[in-house]
């Protein structure tokens, strides 16, 4: 089941308003941006970035705005100049070219008329079918068949590396289920309101499709308990972030024992999967308690919730009432959203989603130059170093857990801007007759059958899984691999025309970050292939456990919202990124500074070089984001917010302390056992 909201940085981590003020065209630092009347020292994330975010307060059509929300919006609108173009000249292009199909994928989206006349046609023949349900095998056979025609329901299911054999690919299936963004929202009184809001647009959704107003409520308080069961059964995020949770390997005789009513082989001869020895059955209660369900609940509660799912997840592509009814509840309740996005970038947003890197291919044609690739090889090359001899330098690890974890240092693989070689996409239909929610489900179904096939084979360590106009980066534990997108190589994080300092404290300290991946709470936990094993001494762990709960309990310090803290343990494994990361690239411009000594001795608007590295740092995390938003965020989202990011890993270096004369006592400066050391 889809969860649809601004999706954070990641993860992650964005908007058409006062592009000038984000920052000079070659990404040098405007120091007219600063706060004089904050004081660095005890407010570092104000010195920087409260000029700038009172300048630049967050779009009607956004939940927040920042650097990288600025950022991103360039990153729209260059695809959007692609988009257009292609689709005007989508008619006189190559048959079964990319351009011909994104051309035909967005006019679709673009289509109004089209898609207000059709209404909600497109889904009525599935509504069809599930009122047609009438036992638990037609309800199993439905979500089969759903499955395979690309539309999820009730769990995931999906191909990945086996943790124990990173060669190969396997099948997984994981809890799901949820229209709400977690298990949570079911049973905490903090979300009371929520599930309120929740139940009347469950019934509003459906009475947009002609069910009756007592009846939509009826079905609607149905929908509503039985995901309250899924949800009693399905693990938090906090859990779900250990490795044991989310690998569980069985034969097919082994799971058929969990899910009797459920048969596994059947499931995935439909899907087209080999799947032959097993599969990770990754959450057992979850699917223990979803057969049970199979079993108890009457057919008319089940097709209650498989008919608004299906309405729920077709809605941003149906006409203008499911449209605005989607857009009230998943972005404006949940998220705090003002206004919905326009037509373009709603559209924007499906093509991504469907073809996502064959856009790609077209936008790194005209943005990603050869002088910016070989510049980020240099930071990558010089950040390893780095954390090589952070690593060799470590006082609290043994020589024996030095050499597995230099091992895996040794094994990084870093992707910078865009894969090798680019997907083929021989088989994909997107016409233009069709109707927009006929593109979209042509393209789920394709990528879904692009998945399933990978199921059995060999994993491909050249692909890449994320776009390359996405402006992101991100780890793989599993091909211990780190990537960068073009679309973050840009101002502030990065340009090949401004001065060491702030590309070392911005892109620099994001390939640390990533890097830090490897060595965080549960990358940790995988070894220099990729594998789920442990190769730490029982001491050595301990100890790093000792460290990384002083970082815990730092995070749990923060407050994001009036009684609202960070979770230090759901957002454990970034912020030991950022304090890896941060304390590499320093080290690492240190390094660059030594081959141009005359750069590391001059001040540059008043700043010294060290100075600027962590002035970048925070304009980089420059953000603000909406109440209801960073609710959701902070019971979902691995990542701390964006202020806290910015001070929480410089008030742990005593670099920060000397670049700006800080004192102890000093806000940014956690001394003695307060200071968290780590890589």
């Amino acid at each position: 089941m889809k969860y649809r909201m601004m999706k954070p940085l990641a993860l992650a981590v964005g908007m058409a308003v006062c592009m000038a003020a984000q920052a000079a065209p070659n990404g040098s630092f405007d120091v007219k941006e600063l706060d004089a009347a904050k004081n660095v020292c005890n407010d570092f994330n104000g010195f920087v970035n409260a000029k700038w975010l009172a300048a630049n307060p967050i779009p009607a059509d956004r939940t927040r705005w920042g650097s990288f929300d600025a950022l991103r919006e360039d990153s729209l609108n260059v695809q959007h100049g692609i988009v257009e173009k292609v689709a005007n000249d989508a008619a006189s292009a190559k048959p079964g070219s990319i351009e011909q199909k994104i051309g035909n994928f967005y006019a679709s989206g673009m289509n109004e008329a089209a898609i207000e006349k059709a209404g909600y046609d497109p889904i009525k023949p599935e509504l069809t079918r599930i009122d047609a349900l009438k036992n638990t095998g037609d309800i199993v056979a439905y979500i089969t068949q759903s499955y395979a025609q690309g539309n999820p329901t009730a769990f995931r299911f999906y191909g990945s590396p086996d943790f124990k054999d990173s060669s190969r690919q396997i099948a997984y299936a994981g809890q799901g289920g949820l229209g709400l963004p977690t298990a949570d929202y079911y049973s905490k009184p903090d979300f009371e309101k929520i599930r309120t809001a929740y139940v009347a647009h469950i019934a509003r959704t459906l009475q947009l499709v002609g069910v009756s107003e007592a009846d939509a409520q009826a079905q609607a308080k149905a929908v509503m308990a039985l995901e309250t069961r899924l949800a009693a059964a399905s693990l938090v995020p906090t859990e779900l972030r250990q490795p044991e949770n989310r690998y569980h390997y069985v034969s097919m005789a082994d799971a058929d024992k969990v899910t009797p009513h459920f048969e596994w082989a059947a499931f995935f001869k439909a899907q087209g999967a080999n799947v032959k020895d097993g599969f990770s059955l990754s959450q057992p209660k979850f699917f223990a308690e979803f057969d049970k369900m199979l079993a108890e609940l009457p057919v008319s509660d089940w097709q209650a919730y498989l008919r608004f799912h299906a309405i729920d997840e077709a809605a941003p592509y149906l006409s203008t009432p499911f449209q605005q009814e989607d857009f009230a509840f998943n972005a404006q309740t949940l998220n705090g959203q003002k206004e919905m996005k326009s037509r373009w970038k709603r559209t924007l947003d499906a093509v991504e989603g469907g073809m996502g890197m064959a856009l790609g291919q077209l936008y790194v044609a005209q943005t990603f130059s050869p002088e910016s690739k070989a510049r980020a090889q240099q930071l990558v090359a010089d950040l390893r170093a780095a954390y090589k001899t952070r690593i060799e330098n470590l006082p609290w690890m043994s020589d024996a857990t030095k050499q597995k974890a230099l091992e895996k240092w040794a094994s990084f693989t870093p992707k910078i801007g865009y894969p090798d070689k680019w997907r083929d996409w021989t088989g994909l239909t997107i016409k233009p007759s069709n109707t927009y929610f006929e593109n979209v489900q042509a393209a789920d179904k394709f990528n879904y059958a692009y998945m399933v096939d990978k199921i059995g084979k060999p994993v491909d360590r050249t692909e890449w899984g994320m776009t390359p106009q996405t402006v992101n980066a991100y780890y793989s534990p599993q091909k211990n691999e780190i990537v960068f997108p073009a679309a973050i190589l840009q101002p502030p994080f990065f340009s090949a025309k401004v001065d060491d300092a702030l590309n070392y404290g911005g892109i620099g300290a994001v390939i640390g970050h990533e890097m830090g991946h490897g060595y965080d709470d549960q990358g940790s936990k995988f070894d220099a292939q990729g594998n789920n094993s442990n190769w730490w001494t029982d001491d050595d762990r301990k100890a790093f456990d000792a460290r990384t709960d002083k970082l815990a309990e730092q995070f749990n310090g923060y407050e994001a919202l009036p009684g609202k803290f960070v979770n230090g343990k759901l957002t454990m494994g970034e912020n030991i990124g950022d304090l890896g990361g941060l304390n590499a690239a320093y080290d690492a411009l240190q390094m660059a500074l030594a081959r141009n000594p005359a750069e590391a001795k001059t001040k540059i608007d008043g700043y010294t070089q060290d100075q600027r590295f962590f002035l970048n740092w925070a304009r980089v995390w420059r953000g603000s984001i909406r109440p209801e938003a960073q609710l959701t965020l902070l019971n979902t989202d691995p990542h701390a917010p964006a202020q806290f990011r910015a001070i929480g890993a410089p008030s742990n270096m005593p670099a920060f302390a000397q670049a700006f004369q800080c004192k102890a006592g000093d806000k940014m400066v956690r001394d003695g056992d307060k200071q968290v050391k780590i890589w």
